[in-house]
């Protein structure tokens, strides 16, 4: 756990998840009588299949199992073991399950149906303008600090996944729901030493934000699960649809591979049918 936090700089909820992978794969161990020492390639595939039996996910028997390769290199360098059992274990084949995403129109509904009554208005209004306007993680909204926004330029300073900083910009309608909602908070927020405050003015965390998107969902007409990634899918696709460059929206989002990127080219039916009439030239008057 020390060298995934401080060698590869992996964040707390990801070395949660290798502890938990290890915890299950030594409970398996025990199970079977076997050891990390004993156990060997057969003893791998029966590990897969019995992850499969579980209804487990395709990709999240992928992590599992990356995991414990993580694992097994940690322990022949430790000396502790001489054989990696999971080295030549197939990883399964990925679902290719695309981004949700909301349309323009769902966007717009859903600012509109913000409770301007209530206590924490400006705190969502600024929450969802930032989260659409820059498709940053929610871990990295939470952990945003006022000095890392620059209003002049209209740029943020965001500490992505690995420790990574990157460059952002927001516009207009962004920067003057942040500035508002920050005049209005600004004792409890200088209190706090934190940007995002929930209804006790206290700090707020990723997951009091994932129950103030549910809240904004349930006071509006809308019917759709949203979380903070909807609303990053929704940025990426939106600029994309719009004619944004692939690798412009891959620097904006902070991702290491362009593949991670390319999943956001999928577009929607109205854009298809808008770029079919527009380009076809049967679609043109003879």
């Amino acid at each position: 756990m020390d060298r995934l936090l401080y060698q590869r700089n992996l964040s707390d909820h990801t070395i949660r998840s290798y502890g938990t992978d290890i915890d299950e794969f030594h409970a398996f161990l025990e199970r079977e009588g076997l050891s990390v020492g004993t156990f060997k390639y057969p003893d791998a595939r029966n590990y897969l299949s019995s992850l499969y039996d579980k209804g487990l996910k395709r990709a999240t028997v992928s992590r599992k199992i990356s995991t414990l390769r993580s694992y097994y290199h940690f322990l022949i360098e430790a000396g502790v073991v001489e054989n990696h059992p999971f080295l030549s274990l197939p990883f399964p084949k990925k679902e290719k399950a695309l981004p949700t995403f909301l349309y323009e129109n769902e966007i717009n509904a859903l600012f509109e149906s913000l409770d301007q009554g209530s206590r924490m208005y400006l705190r969502d209004k600024a929450v969802l303008e930032l989260l659409y306007a820059t498709g940053i993680r929610a871990s990295e909204l939470i952990t945003l600090r006022r000095d890392r926004i620059d209003f002049n330029y209209m740029i943020l300073k965001v500490h992505g996944k690995g420790n990574k900083e990157r460059i952002v910009p927001f516009n207009e309608s962004a920067k003057a729901s942040l500035l508002e909602y920050i005049e209005h908070f600004k004792k409890h927020i200088d209190h706090n030493d934190a940007l995002w405050l929930n209804y006790r003015l206290e700090p707020l965390t990723v997951r009091g934000l994932r129950h103030a998107l549910d809240m904004m969902v349930k006071r509006s007409a809308e019917n759709f699960d949203l979380h903070p990634h909807k609303l990053r899918h929704s940025f990426a696709t939106h600029l994309l649809n719009n004619g944004a460059d692939i690798r412009a929206v891959q620097e904006l989002l902070g991702h290491e591979s362009l593949q991670t990127t390319q999943k956001y080219t999928h577009i929607s039916k109205e854009q298809l049918r808008k770029t079919y009439l527009r380009t076809h030239p049967g679609n043109q008057k003879r």
